[in-house]
């Protein structure tokens, strides 16, 4: 049974057990958030989600909150908008101002808080968090200074990568994400958490200085490392990509893994084979395909007429899909006529 209540004036009718965050961005209300993922558990942490509830004595956090019957919110008054502005306020004053530098730059959440309430000078002052940036592996930037400690990365990483590589250690002006002991990161790299980070704390090594926004056109194409066929956005600058992402409404939910993400650099490589190559007196030459294809179905058929199908194998790849896979095998099998069939992911 639905559950009735009123968020700024309008009646709607939410699930059980939703929040208050969840109803409003089903009806496409907006409320503003920083730490806060549909993919994750709600964390309140940021505090920018605040809405006044009637007969709540103070703001309470919408990703908390759970909705009843009859409830009747406010998302946008005086109060909220004071608080939300304050909050913003208060993490501009522990980080860098270096926003014409930054990786995130156009795609930063802070930022873009900051320039929706006017921010151009800040009430707070005082001492900053500064760290010393100590990763050697070849995938994963933290500029710890940039962090808001939203958590993101942390719930990410437990939640729905399930390797706890990183949490929020130390206390109050101390606390950190970091992995265990502080030592260098070593995980996956699947990059999952620079997908969730709100600013420009994490981010890829290798797309540093390869362009932001300006220039910068998506395309969506499909993983090629294996046969789960995630979806891909490319970010390309000229003919060169600076980034790879991957939207939320995919099958792949948003997520990738290492090679997906960060495994792109062949695409541009100048080892890259472009054409079929055929060996003529031990050098390789180039060929159209239809060389290349008359070429090996002749040796197959030579190959069948002197040694019989038995003498020929297929090995197949699990880069290819279910179904370029079945064709694969049918081909063997009823074409060449031999069961000699095998697949790299069984080895």
């Amino acid at each position: 049974m639905s559950i009735k209540l009123t968020i700024d004036g309008k009646e709607l009718e939410a699930r059980p057990g939703a929040t208050i965050l969840q109803t409003a961005r089903d009806y496409g209300i907006y409320i503003p958030t920083l730490c806060d993922n549909p993919a994750l558990e709600p964390y309140g942490g940021c505090r920018l989600c605040l809405v006044e509830v009637e007969g709540m004595p103070k703001p309470t956090t919408s990703c908390t909150t759970p909705v009843t019957e009859g409830m009747k919110v406010k998302t946008v008054t005086p109060t909220v908008e004071r608080l939300r502005k304050t909050v913003i306020e208060l993490l501009l004053s522990d980080h860098p101002n270096d926003c014409m530098i930054c990786e995130r730059a156009g795609d930063c959440k802070l930022q873009e808080f900051a320039y929706f309430y006017g921010l151009r000078e800040n009430r707070f002052y005082g001492k900053r968090r500064q760290y010393t940036k100590q990763d050697e592996n070849p995938f994963l930037e933290r500029n710890m200074d940039k962090c808001i400690l939203c958590g993101l990365c942390v719930r990410v990483c437990n939640e729905v990568q399930g390797v706890g590589a990183i949490d929020i250690a130390y206390r109050g002006f101390d606390a950190k994400v970091c992995p265990s002991f502080e030592k260098d990161l070593d995980c996956e790299f699947c990059g999952q958490c620079v997908s969730v980070c709100p600013t420009g704390a994490l981010s890829g090594r290798i797309w540093a200085k390869k362009g932001r926004t300006i220039n910068v056109k998506e395309v969506e194409t499909t993983c090629s490392y294996c046969g789960c066929g995630c979806q891909l956005n490319l970010h390309v600058r000229g003919n060169e990509i600076a980034r790879v992402s991957s939207k939320p409404d995919n099958h792949n939910e948003g997520w990738l893994c290492v090679k997906g993400r960060f495994g792109y650099e062949f695409i541009n490589s100048p080892d890259r084979l472009k054409t079929p190559l055929i060996k003529k007196d031990g050098k390789f030459t180039e060929a159209t395909w239809d060389e290349a294809i008359s070429y090996i179905a002749a040796r197959f058929k030579k190959i069948v007429e002197d040694h019989s199908t038995d003498a020929l194998a297929g090995l197949s790849s699990a880069r290819c899909t279910n179904e370029e896979n079945f064709l694969f095998q049918k081909f063997m099998r009823a074409v060449i006529g031999t069961n000699n069939v095998d697949h790299c992911a069984r080895l």
